[in-house]
C-alpha cells in the first residue's frame, strides 16, 4: 500500500485547465506562498479607534525634525494629518466671503436649511464652515449655525442646503466614514436670516469617488448642476478624486490630481494644525508658480520640487496635460527658469496626458497614456532631461504602478509589466482569471502596494459587477509566482515608520497588516477564512480506479493564538475531467501539543474511489494561522470498472 507525497507547484494557474494544470494549484483565497509552499496571509487590526470621512486613495508617511510620526491621507472628500491615531483635517480652502454675503432660510417642522451665497462655487458634498451667525429665533441657535457643515444638495448657483446638525466636531459625527450628524429640527420660531454678520469659509471642491464615463443625463453626480444645464447633461472622463503628496524637508507638498498644489507647514502647524495653504500664495512664491497639476513630487537626489501635467510659466492657470516643470534646487519658491537657477521645464512629445510618475534610485519613470519615458537628473545648465524608454505600452491608471528599488512594476490594460531596465511583459498564470473579471469603468481604482516583508506586489482592483475594490491580486517576486484573492482595499502604504503595512477600507478606517490572523474591523475580532485548492491529481495512469485510503498530514500552526488551531483538509475524487466530483471526505486536523515537537492529527482513514482526485486546505477559525507541508495519501488499485 504505497503512500503518495503531495508536492504542487508553487503559485495558482488559471490559465489551462484544471486537469492540465496536473500538480499544481488552482484556486485559493487570504493563501501566500513561501519558499514554494502555501500558508495563511495575516491578518488585520484598526491603527485606532478613530475614523475619518470618504474613500482613501493616498497614504504617505514621514517624520518631522522632532521625531514625530504622520501620515498624510487624501479621501475623495478631505485631507489630513494622521497623528497618533487621531485626524487633524488641513484640507485646503477655497474662498471665504464677506461678511453679510450669506444668510439662512428654515421651515417649520424641517431640519434643512437653505443658504443663499451669491455665486457661492459650490458642489454637493462640499464643506463649508460659517461664523459670526446668530439665533434664527428658535431651536436653530447660533451655537447649531456657527459650525462645519457638509452640503447636502446644490438648488442653484446662489444657494444650496444643508442639515441643521447638534453642536458637534466632525470627528464626533463620523462613523464608518460617513457624515452622520444629529439633525435639529426648527420651529416656528426661526424666522431670521442669521444676521449681517455671517461669514461663510468654503473648503476646495469634494471629488468624485467613482469614475463617471458616457454622456447623458445621469453620467454625472445627481446636483452637480442645475436641471437642463450642460454641466448635468455631460460628463464625459470625470476622473476620481486622487491626491499625491510628498515631502520637502518636514513639510509636505499636496496635489489634487488636475487640481491644486498645495503647501503645508510643519514649523507653522502645531496642534491643532493650520490648513494647508496654494504653493502660489506662499509668501515670496514667485508669478510663475505653477498653480494646477496631474501629481508632485520632490526628487529625492537633487531636491527640486516637481509637477507633471501643469501649467507653463508664459500661461498660469492653463493646464499642459504634457508639460513637466521643476523648481530651483532646495527653493519651492521660484519657478521662472533663469541663467542664476536651476528652474525649467520640460513637455513630452508623446501621448495625450501625463499618467503618473515613479521615482526609483536612479531616475524617475513617468508613463503617458501610449508612452513610458525615463527622465533623469543632468545638472546644469540642463537640469533634467528624458528620454524615451517604449511607445504603445499601457498603464491601467495613476495608481497602478510601484517602484521595489530600481525596479518598477505596473498592472496595464490585459496584461503586468516590469521595468528593470528594460520592460517586459511579466508572465502571469492568473491573467485570464484577474481581467475577464475585472470593472474596465473603474481602472483608476486599481492601486498597487508592496509588502517588502514577503517580497509581494499587490494590485487591488474593482471586479465586473463591484463598483469599488473588492479583489487582489500578488505577484511574489522572489518566488515568481501569482496568487489572489478578495479584500476590499483602496490604499496601501508598505512598512517604514511603522512596523506593519498600513492599508485603507472602505469604512473609513486604516488597518495595521500582517498583524496576527484575525479580521480586526469587528468587535470581537472575527475570523478570516482562507483556502486553496489544488488542481486533478491523475490515480495511477489515470486508466484504472484507485482507492484512496488513508491520508497523512503535514501542516504546522505556528505563531496561532487560538489554543487547538485546527484545518480542514478535503479530498475529492472523480472519473472523468468533465464531471461533477462524485465523492469527497473532509477531516479537521488539529495541534495537539507544541513542546517538544509540534504535533497534531497523525492519520485520516478515509475510503474514496475514482481515477483523479483534488486536494483542498481550508481555516475559518479565530487566531489559527497554518503553512501546508507535504501530506501523503494511501493508494491501493481498485480495477477499471
Amino acid at each position: 500500500m504505497p503512500l503518495q507525497k503531495l508536492q504542487f507547484r508553487p503559485g495558482v494557474n488559471r490559465e489551462t485547465t484544471s486537469y492540465t494544470n496536473e500538480g499544481g494549484w488552482f484556486d485559493c483565497d487570504k493563501v501566500r506562498f513561501r519558499f514554494g509552499t502555501p500558508e495563511k496571509i495575516g491578518g488585520w487590526e484598526k491603527t485606532s479607534s478613530q475614523s475619518f470621512l470618504g474613500t482613501c486613495r493616498a497614504l504617505h508617511a514621514f517624520v518631522a525634525l522632532d521625531s514625530t510620526s504622520y501620515i498624510g491621507l487624501g479621501t475623495h472628500l478631505k485631507y489630513y494629518i494622521n497623528e497618533g491615531g487621531g485626524y487633524a483635517d488641513i484640507t485646503p480652502l477655497r474662498s471665504t466671503t464677506i461678511a453679510g454675503d450669506v444668510t439662512f432660510s428654515a421651515t417649520n417642522g424641517s431640519s434643512l436649511l437653505t443658504v443663499t451665497d451669491t455665486g457661492h462655487g459650490a458642489k454637493q458634498n462640499d464643506f463649508v464652515t460659517f461664523s459670526g451667525a446668530v439665533s434664527l429665533g428658535g431651536l436653530i441657535t447660533a451655537a447649531v449655525l456657527n459650525q462645519e457643515y457638509q452640503i447636502v444638495s446644490i438648488v442653484n448657483d446662489n444657494s444650496y442646503t444643508i442639515v441643521a446638525r447638534a453642536v458637534a466636531s466632525l470627528s464626533d459625527i463620523t462613523i464608518n466614514g460617513q457624515y452622520t450628524p444629529t439633525p435639529v429640527v426648527a420651529n416656528s420660531s426661526d424666522t431670521g436670516t442669521g444676521g449681517s454678520s455671517v461669514v461663510g469659509v468654503y473648503q476646495v471642491n469634494t471629488g468624485l469617488d467613482t469614475t463617471v464615463t458616457g454622456t447623458g443625463w445621469g453620467a454625472g453626480t445627481w446636483s452637480r448642476g442645475t436641471w437642463g444645464s450642460g454641466s448635468s447633461l455631460i460628463a464625459v472622463g470625470a476622473t476620481l478624486r486622487i491626491w499625491s503628496h510628498d515631502n520637502f524637508g518636514e513639510d509636505l507638498l499636496i496635489n489634487i490630481r488636475d487640481g491644486g498644489i498645495y503647501y503645508w507647514d510643519k514649523s507653522t502647524s502645531s496642534a491643532p494644525f493650520a490648513r494647508a495653504v496654494a504653493l502660489s500664495g506662499l509668501a515670496g512664491a514667485d508669478p510663475t508658480t505653477p498653480t494646477i497639476a496631474k501629481q508632485v513630487m520632490t526628487s529625492d537626489r537633487d531636491r527640486h520640487i516637481i509637477v507633471y501635467g501643469c501649467d507653463s510659466q508664459e500661461s498660469i492657470g492653463t493646464q499642459d496635460p504634457l508639460l513637466i516643470r521643476f523648481s530651483d534646487q532646495e527653493n519651492p519658491l521660484v519657478w521662472a527658469a533663469s541663467a542664476t537657477n536651476s528652474a525649467g521645464e520640460l513637455r513630452l512629445g508623446t501621448g495625450s496626458e501625463i499618467i503618473v510618475a515613479v521615482e526609483t534610485r536612479q531616475q524617475i519613470l513617468v508613463f503617458t497614456d501610449v508612452s513610458l519615458y525615463a527622465m533623469q537628473y543632468l545638472g546644469p545648465p540642463f537640469t533634467f532631461g528624458t528620454q524615451i524608454l517604449a511607445k504603445n505600452i499601457t498603464i491601467a491608471g495613476p495608481l497602478a504602478a510601484i517602484s521595489v528599488d530600481d525596479v518598477v512594476f505596473w498592472m496595464g490594460v490585459e496584461d503586468f509589466y516590469i521595468y528593470t531596465g528594460q520592460i517586459q511583459k511579466l508572465p502571469c498564470s492568473v491573467r485570464s482569471y484577474v481581467f475577464d473579471d475585472f470593472n474596465n469603468s473603474q481602472t483608476e481604482k486599481v492601486t498597487a502596494g508592496l509588502n517588502s516583508s514577503y517580497s509581494e506586489v499587490w494590485w487591488f482592483y474593482p471586479s465586473k459587477e463591484s463598483q469599488e475594490v473588492d479583489r487582489y491580486v500578488v505577484y511574489n517576486y522572489q518566488e515568481k509566482v501569482w496568487y489572489y484573492g478578495t479584500l476590499v482595499r483602496s490604499s496601501w502604504m508598505d512598512r517604514g515608520i511603522d512596523n506593519y503595512p498600513i492599508s485603507a477600507g472602505l469604512d473609513g478606517y486604516l488597518y495595521y497588516q500582517e498583524y496576527g490572523f484575525d479580521d480586526g474591523s469587528i468587535n470581537p475580532p472575527g475570523s478570516v477564512s482562507s483556502y486553496i485548492s489544488s488542481s486533478e491529481v491523475s490515480l495511477g495512469n489515470g486508466d484504472n480506479f484507485v482507492l484512496l485510503s488513508r491520508l497523512i498530514p503535514d501542516v504546522t500552526f505556528n505563531s496561532s493564538s487560538a489554543s487547538f488551531p485546527s484545518v480542514d483538509m478535503t479530498l475529492e475524487v472523480r472519473n472523468f475531467p468533465g464531471s461533477s466530483y462524485n465523492g469527497s471526505k473532509e477531516s479537521a486536523v488539529t495541534r495537539s501539543a507544541t513542546v517538544p515537537v509540534e504535533q497534531f492529527t497523525d492519520q485520516v482513514h478515509i475510503r474514496l474511489r475514482g481515477r483523479s482526485f483534488a486536494f483542498k486546505v481550508e481555516s475559518d477559525d479565530i487566531g489559527v494561522g497554518w503553512r501546508l507541508g507535504s501530506p501523503r495519501v494511501e493508494l491501493r488499485p481498485d480495477g477499471r470498472r
